[in-house]
């Protein structure tokens, strides 16, 4: 028999790491103005973690016989953290951003803290996946930025599966041409990858020449050697792609022009499929992939938009209904219906006005460039690109809102309370210009060279108008632009 005292002893060792008088090392987070030093004994940090014996063994002692470790990537917050769980084994996230908890993961990962590390990792994909999902493109790309293939397989395996269903968020995202390679690989490995092949293929070309900044612009004046130099960096890649079940025509127009890197004998293989279809080719043959859908309808619980989270989705239910208390998860009465995504569909005002035309019962989803914000509007009525003249519409069901999101704490509802001028529907002369408008321009989206995200002409306020919503949306009167929007029918389930 054995008696265990493991939280006399926790707390006893987080007394020690406020006792100065044996510390011997110094750890230094952060930089400049936010540079913070703790102290710490070499013992502790040698015993809880192979990271720090190594470190600790390559750096001098001063005259104090004191070491320094410098750590300016890691925050003063996400340390401290660190340190009670190093002498403590405690650690407590109640009221912690997950944007904290999962800068916590990566830090416990980089110090070889593989416990801790794995039960963060665990903890974000089983109760906070909406989030996971919400800044689904920041995080596939930093789990990928690691050598170590063993690291974080919970989350690359959530992430897998949402790219398997929907291959376009990862494809079609501004930064594709900088995922790495080995989640490239990932990717292109699944079976279940529903994208037909020969997309696959444009994919993995538009990735493979954006590595090399000095292949020409123009295909007829490439080289030997720069059908070379992309071979080269698709390596890796091209094994992977399911040529024998590219149509014929594909093949032709999107292969041909790039069979110096495939190789003789794959495109002979390919000539001959043509030719005499029952006939072996010496070529590797891999399986067609399983589409199990080809069309990908959107279904309730799936990931659906790219800016907004699930929690987001209650709210703005709760507001459409005038419920006092939010909806829960499980009691969303309403899904939503993906019409219009800018990094998909583009950033022309006029684009909103030709595809939205007609939908009623929308929301409008803009994400501001260079903050947390959010904003967006409801509004109950049909878009309408056909008005010969700019046109107030009447309501008094819409509303404009900020969400809650990284550093914005809470979300802000504002109602319209002129409901003669709740929105505001352009003629096809200022539809080059004007997106969709709330008020009097209380929340509008607009860009004097037809692209959202290049000039900062968007609004949420003009001096020259009154406001004919409750509140301001924003805390600052300044212009911006945006880095992505959607705008989705919001449907009873």
């Amino acid at each position: 028999m054995s008696f265990k005292y493991f939280d006399k002893l926790s707390q006893d060792f987080l007394e020690l790491l406020n006792d100065k008088k044996e510390c011997n090392v110094v750890i230094e987070v952060d930089k400049e103005e936010n540079m913070k030093s703790f102290t710490s004994h070499s013992v502790v940090l040698r015993c809880r973690s192979t990271y720090f014996t190594k470190e600790l063994e390559n750096i001098v002692t001063n005259e104090s016989q004191v070491k320094t470790i410098l750590k300016p990537n890691i925050s003063a917050q996400i340390f401290e953290i660190i340190l009670k769980y190093i002498y403590g084994g405690i650690v407590s996230i109640e009221n912690i951003e997950i944007k904290i908890i999962y800068e916590l993961m990566i830090v416990a990962n980089e110090l070889e803290f593989k416990e801790l590390s794995e039960k963060l990792e665990s903890y974000l994909v089983e109760f906070k996946a909406s989030w996971l999902r919400t800044h689904f493109s920041r995080i596939y790309h930093s789990i990928f930025d690691s050598n170590k293939c063993n690291e974080f397989k919970g989350l690359k395996q959530f992430y897998n599966d949402i790219i398997t269903k929907h291959p376009n968020l990862i494809f079609e995202s501004e930064d594709f041409t900088s995922l790495q390679e080995a989640a490239l690989i990932t990717i292109l490995e699944n079976d279940n990858l529903q994208l037909e092949e020969i997309k696959i293929w444009d994919y993995v070309i538009k990735w493979g020449i954006a590595q090399n900044s000095t292949l020409p612009r123009n295909l007829e004046e490439w080289s030997e050697e720069n059908f070379k130099t992309l071979k080269t960096t698709l390596q890796q890649c091209l094994p992977l792609i399911r040529y024998f079940h590219i149509s014929e025509k594909d093949v032709w127009e999107k292969l041909k022009p790039y069979r110096n890197i495939l190789g003789m004998q794959l495109w002979d293989d390919l000539y001959q499929q043509r030719l005499f279809p029952n006939q072996p080719v010496k070529s590797l043959v891999l399986p067609a992939r399983i589409i199990s859908n080809p069309e990908l309808p959107q279904r309730v619980n799936e990931l659906i938009s790219t800016i907004i989270s699930e929690e987001h989705v209650a709210e703005i239910s709760t507001w459409i209904d005038r419920k006092s208390t939010i909806y829960s998860l499980t009691n969303v009465p309403y899904k939503l219906q993906l019409i219009l995504r800018g990094s998909k569909d583009g950033f022309q005002p006029k684009t909103f006005w030709n595809m939205c035309n007609g939908h009623a019962g929308t929301v409008v989803i803009a994400k501001v460039a260079g903050t947390d914000e959010i904003l967006g509007g409801y509004n109950p009525l049909a878009w309408d690109n056909s008005k010969t003249q700019g046109t107030y519409m009447e309501t008094n069901d819409s509303f404009i809102f900020s969400l809650k999101n990284g550093n914005i704490q809470n979300s802000i509802l504002s109602r319209v309370q002129d409901e003669d001028r709740a929105l505001f529907y352009y003629d096809p002369n200022y539809q080059k210009t004007c997106g969709p408008c709330f008020g009097n321009i209380d929340f509008l989206l607009e860009s004097g060279v037809s692209d959202f995200t290049k000039d900062k002409q968007c609004s949420t306020y003009d001096s020259d108008y009154d406001f004919n919503y409750e509140k301001r949306i924003r805390t600052t009167n300044e212009r911006f632009s945006i880095v992505d929007y959607e705008v989705f029918k919001i449907i009873k389930k």
